[in-house]
């Protein structure tokens, strides 16, 4: 469930998600560099003759990273995110919600950057997102390890730094009210409607990592 924002957060809150999603501020810049791996890994399962969703596209930041060309359909409810994008003419659907997507087996991959994490109905999408891959289709999901120490204490010490020093307001509520899903509660959904689920991490262990991308295959079952 999410968490309800204060009124001194949800004033500035607007300002804040913006600057954070498009790396105007130091901290946000530096992480979106950082973040390239979550990018990178998914972009790793895509090829020309794949047909792709993206669940939770965002600024459509993840076509930087793929192959020109690829055919592509998006989920997203805030437009105003890729509005403005160069990638936009290379969506062919856009979808505010997975369940607005009729049919099964309609996709070789469906992909998952930074996302799964806000969602508060996770299990419903996850099971959703079996449902309309193709037989060896792939869910690719990259995620920030949250509910972890080294998680923590990265955002603590940077964007919870700045967010401090510009508003005077502690970060951790903004995280909190963001971030719905701990990485090992997201993991654990995967597991419960995929067999084959493989983990990489951007780091050295589940603790002491900042990213984990979890590739999973053949739908389990709660298909």
């Amino acid at each position: 469930m999410r968490v309800e924002l204060p009124d001194a957060y949800k004033k500035i809150y607007g300002e804040h998600y913006a600057n954070n999603r498009k790396g105007k501020t130091t901290a946000s810049y530096f992480s979106s560099r950082l973040e390239h791996w979550l990018h990178h890994k998914v972009a790793c399962s895509a090829s020309p003759n794949k047909f792709t969703l993206e669940i939770g596209a965002g600024t459509l930041n993840q076509l930087n990273f793929e192959i020109p060309g690829i055919a592509y359909d998006i989920v997203e409810p805030y437009k105003a995110l890729f509005l403005d994008s160069a990638h936009l003419s290379h969506i062919r659907n856009v979808y505010d919600d997975i369940k607005e997507i009729t049919g099964e087996k309609c996709y070789d991959r469906i992909t998952a950057v930074a996302c799964f994490e806000h969602i508060c109905d996770l299990p419903d999408v996850v099971y959703k997102a079996s449902r309309l891959l193709k037989d060896d289709g792939l869910l690719c999901v990259s995620i920030p390890n949250e509910g972890r120490f080294l998680w923590k204490l990265a955002y603590t010490l940077t964007t919870g730094v700045e967010f401090k020093l510009k508003y005077g307001l502690d970060y951790d509520v903004i995280m909190r009210h963001e971030h719905v899903n701990t990485a090992d509660e997201i993991e654990e959904v995967l597991r419960c409607c995929f067999q084959d689920v493989k983990m990489s991490l951007f780091g050295i262990s589940k603790t002491f990592s900042l990213y984990r991308y979890y590739e999973c295959k053949y739908p389990g079952q709660y298909r």
